[in-house]
């Protein structure tokens, strides 16, 4: 059986970013993993083994725990030294759990994208409410909670319903481009700054669909209204 994502991932030009995370060659043999904004710094925490990332990415730079990886808080001040190309997939993984795989299947056209109030209506028990929220919410919710600067490094494949309606007008167009790198965004919906010629590629972190943190949130804005 053919694995896509060995056949994408092995394909990666090095170097290139990934989210947050800038992956290089080493000198000698084997990759080097650090964030995007300690690409010039020297003195960093080093670790030589792919779980490394676990912990890396558990916390952000005031100690705060992520519950969303692919948030624009991952924490500066380590380097992540790679022995093989497995090992770095593997790291890649714990850093953004699944989104490899979401961007071979997307990368080779087999990649689904489900619609959010396709998604809501699947909600059952306490969540199920969650369908009841408006359209000028979803509007306003997708936008303050999927904002790349403060957010969310994805980029949003999914539509708001069947009628493939945009997830927010209020969110810059280069949030729904995968072409578009989203660790460039830094200011407010509607000033994110133009992605530059690089020397690393960038592979895009892709959302196909609303995660569970965007479900609850839509539940907690209905929650809210009838307070």
């Amino acid at each position: 059986m053919r694995d896509l994502i060995e056949e994408i991932f092995n394909g990666l030009p090095v170097p290139f970013s990934f989210g947050q995370i800038l992956v290089r060659r080493r000198e000698c043999a084997g990759f080097v993993l650090l964030h995007r904004d300690d690409a010039s710094l020297n003195l960093l925490e080093t670790y030589r083994d792919a779980e490394g990332a676990i912990g890396i990415a558990k916390y952000d730079d005031a100690g705060n725990y992520r519950p969303l990886k692919t948030a624009p808080n991952l924490r500066h001040g380590w380097r992540l030294e790679l022995a093989a190309a497995e090992q770095l997939r593997r790291a890649l993984d714990y850093f953004y759990p699944g989104r490899l795989a979401v961007f071979a299947a997307w990368k080779s056209g087999y990649l689904k994208t489900t619609a959010l109030r396709e998604t809501l209506d699947r909600q059952s028990g306490l969540y199920r409410v969650a369908a009841k929220i408006s359209d000028p919410q979803i509007n306003d919710l997708v936008t303050d909670f999927c904002r790349s600067d403060t957010g969310c490094l994805r980029t949003i494949l999914w539509k708001r319903d069947r009628n493939r309606v945009i997830a927010s007008t209020k969110l810059p167009s280069e949030k729904f481009d995968p072409v578009y790198d989203q660790g460039t965004a830094s200011g407010p919906p509607g000033s994110a700054t133009p992605a530059t010629a690089a020397a690393a590629a960038t592979v895009p972190l892709l959302c196909q669909e609303a995660c569970n943190l965007l479900v609850a949130e839509c539940r907690k804005v209905v929650k809210d209204e009838d307070v």
